[in-house]
Parts: C-alpha cells; structure tokens; sequence
C-alpha cells in the first residue's frame, strides 16, 4: 500500500492531457519541480540552519561539569545541551519532532539519558483552522455538506499533533455503523453459538456496543510538502556525517531512509485505516484486547475516520493505582502484545500509556438458543454502552488515588470486567524471517541460558559486522548476563525481561554492533510493555505469559506449522517453547519442595 501512496504523488502530466492542456501541464510542472522546489528547499535550509548552528556550536559543553551518578552518569554540561536540542528541534517542526520521537526508541545508537530526553518531545504546532477541517471532510464525504454528516462536531480539537489534529463528533444515523459488521460475515448457525456459549462460560467475553460517536483525524495542511523538503536536508547531511572517518559504523543514510520510510507511512492516513482492519480481524476471536472500527469508505490520504474509542487512558490507572484489577490489566496487555509478536507477527510499534485505552464491560450471557431459535439480537448504536456509566462514576476520583481505588472495588463488585483498545496504529512493525530469527535468538537465549552463541549470532547478522568493536569481548559479555539471570530464574517473576533487553541495547551501542530498525522497535515495545505491566503488577512475568501462546502457536493447524518449521530448519519457536516448558516445570518442583518443607510433609511427627 505504501508503494502505490508514493505513486500517487509522484508528479506525472497525465496521459489524458492533450494540445494546449498538456503543454501547460508540463511547464507547471517544470516550474514546480525545478525552480519553485529548489528554492522553498533552500530558504528552509537558512531556516533550519538558524535553529541548528548555535546547537552545533556549544557541542564543547558536553565536557564541562560534574557527573550526575542517578542520570547515567552525564556531565551537567552534557544534560544542559540535551535539553537545548529537544527544544531546537521542537522549534524547527513536525519532521524534527517526529525524529526526535523515533531517536527516542533507538537506544542501541543514541545515550539512554539523551534518548530519555528526546521522549519528552511533544508539538507546539498551532492548530489548523476549522474552515480547513470542514473541507478536508467535505471532500472525504464525496461532496455532501457538513452538516449532513454530523449530528454533532466538538470544533476544539482534542489533541493537535505534529502532522495532524484529532476531533471527536457524532455521525447522522443514516452513516453510522450498525455493529461489527467486518466481523461477523457470516450467517449465525449451531455451531457458531456453541462456540460462543463455550468462551463465555470459560472466560469473560465483552458485549460489544457500537458508538456513532467517531474520532476524525485530519492532516495540516501543506504537511506533506514540508517534511518531504526535511528530508532530503536530513539525507544530504546524514551522507556528509556517513563520510567522516569512524561515524559509517552509524550508518545514518540508512536510518534516514528508515525514518523517512515511517514518515510516509503516518503522512497517508489510509494506512492507519488498513493497519485497524487488520487488526480488528486477527482479534475477533480474542478478548484482551479491542481496536476501533474505521470507517474506511471516509477515509482518505488526509483524513481518518474511527470509531471513538471510550475508556480511560492507561495513564490513569498508572497514575492512581489499578486497584483489583491491576493483575488482569497488565495480563491482558502483555497476552495481547506477545499474540501479536509470537502469533500474528504483526505489531503496534507505537505503545505508550497514551495509545492504551481502558473500557469496561458486562460480560456476555450464555444463549439458550442452539436449535432454529433466532440469536439474541446483536447490539445496535440505541443500546446502551456501560462503559460510559463507568466513566462517570471514575472520573471524579482521578488524581485521588484512595477514593479511586474505593471505586474501582464497588465497580469489581457489579460485575464489571476491563478491556484494553488500542488506538494510534499508524504505525506497525512485521518481522522479516531474519530480524525474527535474531529475537527468537536472544529471547531463546535468556531461556536457555546460551549467552556467548547468542551474542556471536548477533555479531554475525548484524549490519555491518565488520564494523564491530571486540566481537569476543561483547559475546563474552552476553555470556555474563545470561548467567547472572539463571541465578534468579526459579523465583517468579525475578527476570525482568526489559531490564536485560535495556541492558543488550547498551552493550549493542557500545560494541557498534548495528542491529535493524524492526528488531529494535520490538525490543522497545517489549521494554515499554514489560514497564507498564511491572507498574500495575509487580510480579509480571513475560515467561509465564508467554508459554500459552506458544502452546497455542505450536497446536495450530494440528502442528502443521510447526512440522513446517523443522523441515525447513527453522527450530528457534521450538526451543524457547521446550525450554519454557522445562523452567515451568523445574519451577512448579522447586515449590513443591519449598512446600513440603515448609508445612513439614517429608517427614510428618507421627
């Protein structure tokens, strides 16, 4: 989809015009991309250079002043130029931003304390003016005026970004969804409902209610001119940088590439449409997780239209407390990103507290109807939605963490479950066969204990190998924080994953050992979720959690994927789940042991 995105702007005269017309086509375009491009190109160069050069020019400081041991030991020198050049690059626009944003994740090339910094980095962009808004609209709508569109329009924006701005409004019913319509194609029968009385009965399955309430994100307008001048600046001084002795090993060309590959991927909003659709069909059977319908017929390359999804942000459980359902929040998260990692290998590359929704819901009840009965009517947009009831009652507590954590127990008690929604899947990352050999690599080697391979195979499928610092030195160093985590593997919940995948990103860094963009994204997204999830519950363990996935990876299809697997060589799934499959069991025997020993059961007074 990116491909043809990038086909459509790319200027062509069409093959249509003929005589006069396709004369005059062919200077304007001339104009436009010879003359009028070079120059807006170069006054943004002066621009920029205004902003960068005095960044440029105190580069010395990072030398001066005393080390501060609590942030990674930088200078105060070296911390003030950090914040200097988060707010040079907030100044300079959306494409600054935005890299600022990615450099944040990127702590295999960039210092954590900088990368820390950098994630800070939010937009001072101004909105764009509503009489913009109402035309990018129009013209989604084929036409059909405002407001015969909305029964309702909140004109303040809920949030303004740095390449768009988000709206919350309510369709006229004629428009709106009626329900899942995407997710039940087919006509209800016995076998259906028994499998639907099966998952109510063994898990708590949500009652889905539609909303007519949607969120429309619209792009600023011009957006897209301005980044792509941006980026050739970026490309042009990322290949001055790649020429100086001792920096290629950075091989900031390609990351430039990359970045501009993700910028164009948020600058076509059908992507985002087409990134929930799928979503939406790899979780219809799954209940940890829900992602907004969008309504893709509305969509275009500068606005999206998604159903809203009502919850409370997970800052806000992060914040005051998760109360008792703080181990089902962080269990649900973690279950539905290690589906989308080890099953689906289709990830949401963006996960923050910010992206991650919170709704709650009655769970469904069981259907008598299994003979040529009709099936209990599917829930339409005049139901009503408990989840707002629920708001209602939270929202008076926030930032009151005793009263909120009152009201979430009275809300356990009527009967109300948590689901998670994740929204913002503009981006997403797919693992190619190599980038996810290298992660089934090192997370077989946490399991396995094999540190000295893991680090040699790292070295060897990295970008550049040749470029690496002390190869042994860094294996041998994988070694050591391999072993130092079998010390601590019996006792649940001791490993934590983010903490030994920060610590390889450090040591990534350190040896120039040049990993993959999607590799890493993973290993962030792993850091981020593992941190939420240890916030809500302390005693999350990745490991755990994972060995039902693969349980359920290996039993699909009868195992067929997994016999496929093997003959084609590929064994890394099996020995993470074999060796998953023996801690767990190692594990349960050492308890039994404790508890024997501890309620006297090996050798009872008689």
């Amino acid at each position: 989809m990116l491909e043809a995105s990038r086909e459509e702007i790319r200027k062509a005269v069409p093959d249509s015009a003929h005589g006069l017309n396709r004369a005059w086509q062919s200077i304007y375009l001339f104009l436009d991309l010879y003359i009028y491009e070079p120059i807006a190109t170069g006054f943004r160069f002066l621009h920029l250079a205004i902003i960068f050069l005095p960044v440029i020019g105190t580069i010395p400081i990072v030398w001066l002043g005393r080390r501060v041991k609590e942030r990674d030991s930088e200078r105060t020198g070296t911390l003030w130029w950090y914040n200097f050049l988060v707010r040079s690059m907030e100044r300079a626009g959306p494409a600054f931003i935005k890299l600022g944003q990615w450099a944040a994740s990127r702590t295999d090339i960039f210092p954590q304390e900088m990368c820390n910094r950098m994630s800070s980095l939010h937009s001072n962009a101004p909105a764009h003016s509503l009489a913009a808004t109402k035309r990018t609209i129009v013209t989604a709508f084929n036409g059909r005026k405002f407001e015969e569109i909305f029964d309702e329009f909140q004109e303040k924006p809920l949030g303004v970004g740095a390449i768009a701005q988000v709206y919350k409004a309510k369709l006229k019913p004629d428009i709106a969804i009626q329900g899942d319509d995407d997710m039940d194609p087919d006509p209800p029968n016995l076998r259906r409902r028994m499998r639907r009385n099966v998952d109510v009965l063994v898990k708590s399955t949500p009652s889905r209610v539609p909303s007519s309430y949607v969120a429309i994100k619209v792009l600023h307008p011009k957006v897209e001119r301005v980044v792509r001048r941006d980026l050739k600046i970026m490309a042009f001084f990322a290949a001055v940088i790649n020429a100086i002795p001792t920096m290629e090993w950075l091989s900031l060309p390609d990351e430039v590439a990359q970045f501009g590959e993700m910028m164009r991927l948020q600058l076509d909003l059908r992507i985002e449409s087409a990134n929930l659709t799928m979503f939406r069909k790899k979780f219809k059977d799954r209940t940890t997780a829900w992602f907004p319908y969008p309504y893709t017929s509305y969509t275009t390359r500068q606005v999206l239209i998604e159903e809203f999804a009502q919850g409370i942000p997970l800052a806000a459980f992060l914040e005051d407390g998760g109360g008792v359902f703080q181990q089902e929040i962080a269990d649900e998260g973690l279950d539905a990103f290690l589906h989308m990692l080890l099953i689906d290998n289709f990830i949401h590359a963006d996960l923050h507290p910010g992206n991650i929704m919170v709704r709650f819901y009655k769970p469904e009840q069981i259907s008598l109807s299994l003979g040529r009965h009709k099936e209990s009517p599917t829930p339409t947009l005049n139901s009503t939605d408990v989840t707002e009831e629920v708001l209602q009652q939270l929202r008076p507590h926030r930032h009151k963490p005793s009263a909120w954590l009152t009201e979430l127990q009275k809300i356990d008690a009527e009967g109300y479950r948590p689901q998670l929604i994740f929204i913002d899947t503009g981006l997403v990352t797919t693992l190619n066969q190599t980038n996810r050999t290298n992660f089934l690599d090192l997370f077989k080697a946490i399991a396995e204990f094999d540190g000295y391979r893991a680090g040699h195979l790292m070295v060897e499928r990295c970008r550049q190998p040749e470029a690496v610092i002390d190869k042994e030195v860094f294996a041998l160093k994988m070694q050591h924080l391999v072993l130092g985590v079998k010390s601590s593997t019996f006792a649940l919940g001791n490993i934590k994953i983010g903490d030994v995948l920060n610590q390889v990103l450090s040591m990534v860094r350190a040896h120039h050992v040049r990993m993959e963009g999607d590799f890493v994204n993973v290993v962030i997204s792993i850091l981020l979720l593992e941190g939420i999830g240890r916030s809500l519950d302390p005693d999350l363990d990745l490991f755990k959690s994972a060995l039902p996935i693969l349980r359920q990876l290996g039993a699909q299809g009868g195992g067929k994927s997994l016999i496929s697997d093997l003959r084609k060589g590929e064994t890394g799934l099996l020995k993470v789940w074999v060796g998953l499959e023996a801690r767990k069991f190692l594990q349960a025997s050492a308890e039994q042991v404790e508890s024997c020993v501890k309620y006297d059961q090996l050798s009872p007074n008689v």
